[in-house]
């Protein structure tokens, strides 16, 4: 196997834009196959890849004919954005809290799903990044046993990552697994282009960082998460994340070891859907720790130019013990080339 470089623990940031190191067989090699506990074999079925198309696929699309469908009118105004919380990541920026205003817009209820970005696919031929790079990134439980033997490389630091070739939003744990009991899941292995490509041709935008932290606190004040300060109130879990030993056992006490429907559990005071957990979504700002700091308070939309996008919301494989990130205020960011099977997006659109 080889092994790839990434900056976050949990893998949010394993990407494309890291150098290969080689790790041939061995001790090495092993010790990553001893990560995995169990398998979520996918149903054999070989799927066709899509007809191949120029990756700006808006000129079939339908702008403005979908923009208010299942998406929510949000009425912007001045809210309290990032944490003075002491459990953070101070590296990433997430702090101080301070006074942000945005503007009335629209935002989806839930990220996109399986079927959304189907009918986008058969509308216009995209291609996906995944799919022209011949690979995305794999948790290791999910890679079927019979696949296994053809994993070459891993995440130096998140050894849970494999590269598995073959995989893409349509066979999302790799060659033969298929979406079409997941049509109503997120739509994963979406790169930061991908998103923007579906949002033009919707008629939509990505939302900036402001919009999306202002939309997932729902109306609620400084909170931690989108219904309040108390990760399971009264027992009830309200998010999918991991639960159990990180990297190794999930017990799924959520009802759900990988992406849940987009509809899952009660929705924030603004009737969106998942926005704690799941997955990460992209937003459109570059990504900087500082720039709030010293940046807009009214409108923000982030650095002029960057290395990597912003993503939120955290997803299935966030755990306190080692990446706390679907907190409201928490952030990452990751190359707009680079594709997970944790990482989706939801669209916003002017008013």
């Amino acid at each position: 196997m080889k092994e790839i470089q990434t900056s976050c623990g949990c893998g949010c940031a394993a990407s494309r834009g890291t150098e290969l190191k080689p790790i041939a067989s061995g001790a090495e090699a092993a010790s990553a196959a001893e990560l995995v506990a169990s398998s979520r074999e996918g149903d054999p079925v070989v799927l066709e890849h899509p007809e191949r198309a120029e990756r700006d696929a808006s000129a079939d699309g339908a702008a403005g004919a979908i923009v208010r469908a299942g998406m929510v009118l949000l009425p912007g105004g001045e809210f309290r954005m990032g944490t003075d919380d002491k459990d953070v990541f101070p590296l990433d920026g997430e702090g101080p809290s301070r006074l942000v205003t945005v503007d009335p817009f629209y935002i989806d209820e839930t990220a996109v799903t399986n079927a959304q970005f189907q009918a986008f696919v058969d509308a216009t031929g995209y291609v996906t990044e995944a799919e022209q790079f011949g690979w995305s990134f794999v948790f290791h439980l999910f890679v079927p046993e019979r696949l296994r033997p053809s994993v070459t490389s891993v995440v130096q630091s998140a050894p849970w990552w494999w590269s598995v070739e073959g995989t893409y939003w349509r066979a999302p744990e790799g060659p033969g697994t298929s979406i079409e009991d997941r049509l109503e899941h997120p739509a994963v292995h979406i790169s930061w282009h991908d998103a923007s490509a579906y949002a033009k041709w919707a008629g939509k935008r990505l939302p900036t960082e402001a919009e999306w932290e202002y939309a997932a606190r729902g109306g609620l004040d400084g909170r931690r998460y989108p219904w309040g300060d108390e990760l399971t109130p009264d027992g009830e879990h309200r998010c999918n994340i991991w639960q159990g030993t990180f990297p190794r056992v999930n017990e799924a006490e959520d009802g759900y070891a990988g992406t849940a429907p987009a509809r899952s559990f009660e929705p924030n005071g603004y009737g969106l859907y998942n926005m704690a957990g799941n997955v990460w979504e992209w937003c459109s700002d570059w990504f900087s720790p500082e720039y709030h700091r010293s940046g807009e308070s009214v409108n923000p939309r982030g650095v002029a130019a960057g290395a990597t996008r912003t993503l939120k919301g955290g997803s299935y494989l966030c755990h306190r013990s080692y990446c706390n990130r679907y907190r409201v205020a928490a952030r990452t960011s990751n190359t707009p080339d680079s594709s997970t099977g944790h990482m989706g997006f939801r669209c916003a659109a002017d008013v």
